[in-house]
């Protein structure tokens, strides 16, 4: 039986009778909401009607890790924001598509690119086209108004680059007569006589820091047993005091004279008495015995196998107009890497003073190839590579320092050290890092050293591995997979492996003739 719907006033209408009206209250209208991209949701198990494949069970389910390239219809983005169209197109980027542009002093310019420095690290496994990367960035920047200088060519890779445009490596090593003077006081050192008094101070500051920077990377190049040599604060007073006395600038001349290593090191290894009091020893003989290591590690590189290369007045006129000047160290490559190394040290400062005043839209890339073989000589050498880098951004140059892996920058000292914490932090003056191809057993140092997660390492130990010119550019904090692309006349100006391909021509040449066949292979 239903029961009837109930009859009668209800609130409102019975105060109503009696003359009391309630306010009425608007009903609020519901939200609609946003419409469902889904409006119908599936089953795991698929739809629950004839013939329409429904499963009693649950399909099994296996995880995978890809980038865009890998799987556009399930993954359809780009890795990292495409960058803006300037300076030199590099290539392609396979995870967009589209043209690669490098230009760091432009993205550093760029609030939208997370860079604050334009250094470069180019690392990769010999072979993998490091120095052809380089050569390729610096044809093509120097279309938009660059200049390169070479401070120090270990292999004359850039030799064949340099004839191109009419210029002339200087070579340095055994038997050649070019020297180079790494306390050479630069431009800072003009118009002495007409600078003020406090402009003076200035220059004097940047120079005299300069070669205290440079000695001390040379004296702790020098070994005792396992060990390097210390270069402690007393020494430090003692080689600025005997630097302002050699240069006249401490006894107030008007211009600064020329110093060399050897006029240093006499000066040190015969005090004066008012030298010895300058440096608070109570007397000569203190002087000498508290120097000691100091005269031997700088008397060393006077008489050592780099006699007669850097402890010299700087003899060269380099022609800071050409479109590229390169400096040459392969004949020291017969010393050992030491000589290769204190040599880059030398160069990098000497070049370093030279560029301490630059005119306005005179814009450098800088080379310094093998780093790794002066970051050996120890922590002080390497705080004299991370004083060239931190210039980077003053002067505008573009600082491209070139290893065989990241951890080359640890091999100065050991883990936990000082010298290894100085190491890490160089790592991290450049804001862009170009990775060409390494082995597989690289890819941990990869993952500790640069922070790069597994699927990005297998990019640079296996993509990058398969072909010459592929390299992973990290940009701040952004990844981009470039396959550079150069035409057939950079090719013969890039071309690193002339000496293998001159082997293979000749090897290849003699089997022909004992065998009745003259080809010949190889470019």
């Amino acid at each position: 039986m239903r029961r009837a719907a109930p009859t009668g006033r209800d609130v409102g209408q019975l105060l109503a009778d009696f003359g009391h009206t309630l306010p009425q209250r608007t009903a609020a209208v519901p939200d609609p909401g946003e419409p469902r991209l889904f409006p119908r949701l599936r089953s795991a198990r698929g739809p629950r009607e004839r013939g329409a494949g429904w499963s009693p069970g649950y399909a099994p389910l296996s995880q995978w890790r890809m980038t865009s390239d890998q799987a556009p219809v399930f993954w359809p983005f780009i890795a990292a924001p495409v960058l803006p169209p300037t300076g030199a197109q590099m290539g392609i980027d396979e995870f967009s598509g589209g043209s690669f542009y490098a230009d760091p002093n432009g993205w550093v310019l760029d609030d939208e690119i997370p860079v604050t420095n334009p250094n470069i690290f180019v690392m990769g496994k010999p072979g993998t086209g490091k120095s052809s990367c380089v050569k390729l960035f610096i044809i093509r920047m120097l279309e938009f108004g660059y200049r390169a200088l070479i401070l120090g060519d270990s292999k004359d890779e850039y030799e064949q680059l340099c004839a191109a445009f009419g210029v002339k490596p200087f070579a340095i090593g055994p038997g050649q007569s070019t020297r180079v003077n790494p306390l050479d006081i630069g431009p800072l050192g003009r118009g002495w006589r007409q600078l003020p008094e406090q402009e003076a101070k200035r220059r004097a500051a940047i120079i005299f820091s300069r070669w205290l920077v440079l000695i001390r990377g040379l004296v702790g190049s020098q070994h005792i047993g396992e060990a390097r040599v210390p270069f402690s604060p007393s020494d430090e007073r003692v080689v600025d005091t005997m630097l302002r006395e050699l240069t006249g600038y401490r006894t107030g001349n008007s211009t600064l004279a020329e110093v060399t290593i050897p006029q240093l090191w006499h000066g040190i290894d015969e005090p004066t008495d008012d030298l010895v009091s300058a440096c608070r020893y109570a007397g000569r003989q203190q002087f000498l015995d508290g120097t000691r290591l100091l005269r031997d590690a700088l008397s060393q590189l006077v008489t050592g196998h780099l006699a007669g290369m850097f402890d010299e007045l700087t003899n060269i006129d380099i022609d800071w107009a050409a479109p590229i000047q390169s400096l040459s160290l392969k004949r020291l490559a017969t010393l050992g890497d030491d000589a290769v190394g204190i040599g880059l040290t030398c160069l990098g400062a000497w070049g370093r003073g030279q560029r301490e005043i630059a005119a306005p839209g005179d814009r450098r890339i800088v080379v310094r190839d093998e780093m790794w073989k002066q970051m050996r000589l120890g922590p002080e050498a390497v705080k004299s590579l991370d004083s060239d880098l931190r210039l980077s951004r003053a002067d505008g140059d573009v600082q491209i320092a070139v290893a065989h892996k990241p951890s080359d920058t640890r091999a100065v000292g050991a883990e936990g050290s000082e010298a290894d914490r100085i190491a890490r932090d160089l790592l991290h003056l450049a804001d862009t890092k170009i990775l060409l191809g390494q082995d597989q057993a690289v890819s941990d140092e990869l993952g500790d050293l640069l922070g790069l997660p597994p699927m990005t390492q297998e990019l640079v130990t296996g993509w990058a591995m398969a072909g010459k010119g592929r390299a992973l550019w990290l940009v701040g904090d952004r990844k981009y997979k470039v396959q550079s692309v150069r035409h057939p006349l950079e090719e013969a100006l890039t071309y690193t492996n002339d000496a293998v391909a001159g082997t293979t021509r000749e090897l290849t040449t003699s089997e022909g003739v004992s065998g009745g066949n003259s080809r010949v292979v190889g470019p």
